[in-house]
């Protein structure tokens, strides 16, 4: 398979309207226009007969001591794991691509509702429902899209690697909560093909 982007080059920055939140010079951070990128494959294998799409960065810290303080910077030797950006299933196995903003455009405070989408997809729940359960304004069921927002302060820039899956199913079993966990467990053993690319994001005035 190759998987290509007109929103975003493999291995370069991700341009600000993709992500969560753009660098603010009195508030280090604003929240920007989140749409998801534009994405297209092809090359499909053989028997192929639904897709599913994940975004995740590898990169965020293990730890919150050090995040989004002014006195000093995440270390880069922090141990790091991975936290879900956009899980995506159940795409039509005729599906070639999906527009750039066709399920996110804009910060929906509390989330996106879910698991349905367009065309008999669905979504699983991204890693901004953990991030949020303490914050009283925004806290929710984030499901679909919703972009880079590394730490400002953070002495890396992140890796947002998106992968499109062709699977043997036409529809997942995924359990509950619909998490990346869920969702990765679900994948197995029914990958046919699959294909990806990084873009890089950094909120870090210093690294820009």
């Amino acid at each position: 398979m190759k998987l290509s982007s007109r929103s975003l080059a493999d291995g370069q920055p991700i341009p600000g309207e993709f992500a969560f939140a753009i660098p603010d010079p009195a508030e280090h951070v604003r929240l920007s226009a989140n749409r998801n990128p534009h994405l297209a494959w092809e090359e499909v294998p053989e028997g192929t007969q639904s897709f599913a799409i994940i975004c995740v960065d590898p990169d965020v810290p293990s730890r919150g001591d050090d995040v989004n303080r002014g006195d000093r910077e995440v270390p880069a030797d922090l141990p790091r794991v991975d936290f879900f950006h956009w899980l995506l299933f159940d795409l039509p196995a005729d599906t070639r691509e999906i527009a750039a903003g066709a399920h996110s455009n804009g910060v929906t405070p509390r989330g996106k509702p879910g698991p349905q989408a367009a065309q008999g997809m669905r979504h699983g729940i991204n890693d901004y429902t953990g991030w949020f359960a303490g914050d009283d304004d925004m806290r929710g069921d984030y499901f679909g899209y919703d972009g880079p927002c590394p730490p400002w302060n953070d002495s890396i820039v992140h890796r947002y690697i998106f992968t499109v899956y062709a699977l043997d199913v036409p529809t997942l079993e995924v359990a509950t909560p619909m998490n990346g966990a869920a969702v990765r467990q679900a994948l197995g053993g029914h990958v046919l093909g699959q294909a990806s690319l990084a873009g890089t994001y950094t909120l870090n005035p210093r690294l820009r």
